[in-house]
């Protein structure tokens, strides 16, 4: 069993509309954050997962997942479940609680200009 205290993460800026706080256990095959979303995610395009899977608590707050040519409403106390390989973006006012199997590593989630890219 592992834990990790709120005083023993750290933050970061993914933009000026996103921070995340990261519960980093060095396990490979799972992790944790928090992020609050306030506005678009990212600016511009779509961002996108090459090797994890997201399971994403809504802790606070509502917005939409962009996807596709899918809109996707969510709110406080929603889970959402985004796969490897699909691009999306946020158009949101929340915070989530995020878990990443395999552990999120920073160079497998990347920024595209379109679905396709």
């Amino acid at each position: 069993m592992k834990l990790i205290k709120l005083e023993e993460t750290y933050k970061h800026k993914n933009s000026e509309n996103c921070i995340a706080t990261e519960y980093d256990f060095h396990d490979k095959d799972i992790d944790f954050a928090t992020a609050t979303i306030d506005g678009r995610y990212p600016e511009t395009g779509y961002c996108v997962n090459r090797e994890v899977k997201e399971l994403i608590f809504v802790i606070s707050g509502s917005g939409f997942l962009h996807k596709e040519n899918e809109k996707i409403a969510f709110k406080k106390g929603d889970a959402i479940l985004i796969d490897k390989n699909e691009p999306y973006y946020w158009d949101a006012k929340c915070t989530v609680g995020m878990a990443c199997s395999p552990a999120w590593r920073p160079e497998q989630h990347q920024f595209i200009r379109s679905k396709n890219d």
